[in-house]
C-alpha cells in the first residue's frame, strides 16, 4: 500500500506515463543538524518564493515518509525551539540544484536522528553491543539509521523505475560526528568507520562512484577532550585520499560566522541552515561536473 502511495505521488508529480525523465536522487544523512533547528519563518520572502518555485522541481522524502514537493516539516514547539515549521539543509540545497539544473528534476532522500553515533546507530555492520556502547537510551540502541535509510531509498528509486523512468545518485550529504567526538571509542574509530559507512553506500546501491559531501563539524561537548577535533580531522583526511569526496569546512570560533548556530552553540539556526544547504548543493555540483 505504501509503496502504491509513492507510485502515485510520482505519476501525479512526474506527468503521465511515457514521459521519461532521468530523475537525480540525493542522499542525505546525519544527526541533529541533519535533522535542522531552522525556523522557516524567519526566512525572507525571496528565499521562501525560491522554495516554491523548486518545489516544482524537487521532492522530498524524509525518515521513511512519502516523497512530497520540498517544504518545511512541522515542529512541535518547546521552549528552546518555540516555532512550529522546521527545516535542515535540505531547503536551500534543493534550491541551488533547482536553479542550476532548471529542467532536471530530483528527489531528496533524507534520514536523520538527533544525538546518534556512527559508530552505533549509523554503523552499517551494527551491533547491539556497539551501540550501547555509545549511545543513549533504548530507542537510539536499538535504531539501526543505515539499514533504514537503505530501504528509504530502495523503496524510492523502485517507484522511481516503476513509473518508467531512470535515475541517477547524485551523491550523499553527510552532517554527523558530534555524538562520536564526544567518545573516545568512537572519536579514534572515525575515519575507519566513515570508510565502512562510504562503501556500504556504493556497494548496497550498486554504485561504482559516489559523490560524498561532508559536513565537519565544530561543537564540543563531551567528555572527551580531543574528539571534536579527531573527528574533524578524520573528516578531512577521508576526503584528501578519496577523490569522490569533497569537505564541507566550518570554524571552530565560537562566533559561527560562517554557519551562524542558536544559543547553545551547537545547532545551526535559520541563516546557518541557508547557508548549509546552499554550500551543500555547491559542493554537490562541484563533484558532479
Amino acid at each position: 500500500m505504501k509503496n502504491f502511495k509513492i507510485i502515485i505521488c510520482f505519476l501525479l508529480y512526474f506527468g503521465a506515463v511515457g514521459a521519461q525523465d532521468n530523475v537525480q536522487v540525493v542522499l542525505l544523512a546525519g544527526q541533529s543538524n541533519m535533522a535542522g533547528a531552522g525556523n522557516y519563518g524567519l526566512l525572507d520572502a525571496i528565499t521562501k518564493n525560491r522554495i516554491a518555485k523548486a518545489s516544482k522541481t524537487v521532492l522530498l522524502s524524509f525518515n521513511g515518509a512519502d516523497a512530497k514537493p520540498l517544504s518545511y516539516y512541522d515542529n512541535k514547539p518547546t521552549e528552546k525551539y518555540n516555532f512550529k515549521k522546521r527545516f535542515g539543509p535540505e531547503l536551500l540545497l534543493g534550491v541551488t540544484l533547482a536553479e542550476k539544473y532548471p529542467n532536471k528534476k530530483f528527489v531528496l532522500i533524507k534520514r536523520s536522528k538527533g544525538g546518534t553515533s556512527l559508530y552505533g546507530a549509523w554503523s552499517p555492520n551494527w551491533s547491539l553491543e556497539k551501540s550501547k556502547a555509545v549511545e543513549k537510551g533504548e530507542e537510539k540502541q536499538q535504531a539501526k539509521l543505515y539499514s533504514m535509510h537503505i530501504q528509504d531509498i530502495q523503496r524510492i528509486v523502485t517507484s522511481i523505475t516503476q513509473k518508467g523512468n531512470t535515475y541517477n545518485i547524485m551523491g550523499l550529504c553527510w552532517m554527523q560526528g558530534e555524538n562520536d567526538a564526544a567518545k573516545e571509542v568512537a572519536a579514534r574509530s572515525y575515519k575507519t568507520n566513515l570508510k565502512e559507512l562510504y562503501n556500504a553506500y556504493k556497494k548496497d546501491l550498486n554504485v561504482e562512484k559516489l559523490p560524498f559531501v561532508i559536513g565537519q563539524i565544530n561543537s564540543t561537548y563531551g567528555r572527551f577532550k580531543e574528539g571534536p577535533e579527531m573527528v574533524r580531522q578524520a573528516m578531512a583526511d577521508f576526503c584528501k585520499e578519496n577523490n569522490s569526496a569533497i569537505l564541507l569546512k566550518t570554524t571552530t570560533n565560537r562566533k559561527w560566522k560562517d554557519y551562524p548556530k542558536h544559543t547553545d552553540n551547537v545547532h545551526y539556526n535559520a541563516e546557518g541552515q541557508k547557508r548549509l544547504g546552499i554550500a551543500f548543493g555547491k559542493k554537490l555540483i562541484e563533484l558532479n561536473k
